[in-house]
């Protein structure tokens, strides 16, 4: 057997075709987003949200499409900030669509940038596109569910913890119960077990002084859990992703209910609780 390299091998067009059919005719559709095109900027460090996204968005009709954004693995409010230069190219990363929203998918980083900015920077790209981010998408989410006192669960060292909070009281949300895993490096959040989780959000959620769970973070795994464990906790529970998903759907203008992702995703109307 004679193997030939690429400079000594026979040209491939010197072997005839049995069939050459140039220039065959085709049709052009809408393409996979006939309901929705959403665009998510995805954190370089993530491993979690295309795996909550995947499992909360409809399996038809609506599609989405990721960029990667920069973002440094330790999670504090410098490196946050950093994030908001980013923005702009990032959102060039994504296809040449006509997206209904884009989201911006990471919780503390909306809060050291601030929502409005992350538009504005958004909108340099995009001009005139709805934005959204899990800040934004938690607080229509509790409004949707009538929550007034919420129990909150973060990932984060102290310093963001209680930034966090401040910032989310300031926003309107009454925040009187907290738990944290205390775990600043981004990749070893993402491999924080659902078990882990779902304790933790019983734990802090069985308090009296709170009528609804948030999961704080992009990296925490929660949206495969969420319908079950409001089941055990009797109370309404949401995450980054979860809220970020069901706000952009919203958004877009999809609001079939979707009861099998927990008591947000089952209502049809978010006005409508």
């Amino acid at each position: 057997m004679t193997i030939h390299s690429p400079s000594s091998a026979a040209p491939l067009a010197a072997a005839p075709l049995a069939v050459n059919k140039e220039g065959l005719p085709f049709e052009i559709d809408e393409g996979i987003g006939t309901l929705a095109n959403l665009g998510l900027l995805v954190l370089r460090t993530d491993q979690t949200i295309e795996d909550e996204f995947r499992f909360a968005l409809p399996s038809s009709d609506v599609a989405l499409y990721e960029a990667r954004l920069y973002s440094d693995v330790e999670i504090t409010p410098a490196n946050l900030m950093k994030m908001s230069d980013e923005i702009p190219g990032t959102v060039g990363l994504l296809p040449d669509v006509e997206f209904d929203v884009i989201g911006f998918a990471c919780t503390s980083g909306s809060l050291v940038i601030g929502e409005e900015r992350i538009t504005e920077r958004v909108h340099e790209a995009l001009p005139g596109v709805k934005v959204t981010n899990p800040v934004t998408a938690a607080r229509a989410a509790m409004e949707a569910l009538g929550a007034r006192r919420i129990a909150l669960l973060t990932p984060y060292m102290p310093e963001i913890n209680h930034s966090l909070r401040l910032s989310l009281m300031e926003l309107g949300i009454d925040i009187p119960v907290m738990g944290s895993f205390h775990e600043p490096d981004d990749n070893r959040v993402a491999r924080i077990t659902s078990a882990s989780i779902e304790r933790a959000i019983l734990e802090l959620g069985s308090s009296q002084e709170c009528d609804a769970v948030f999961v704080s973070c992009t990296s925490l795994r929660v949206a495969r859990i969420v319908a079950e464990v409001e089941i055990r906790l009797g109370k309404p529970i949401t995450s980054s992703n979860h809220a970020l998903a069901w706000h952009m759907l919203r958004l877009a203008g999809y609001d079939r209910s979707m009861p099998d992702l927990g008591r947000l995703f089952a209502l049809s109307d978010p006005r409508k609780p």
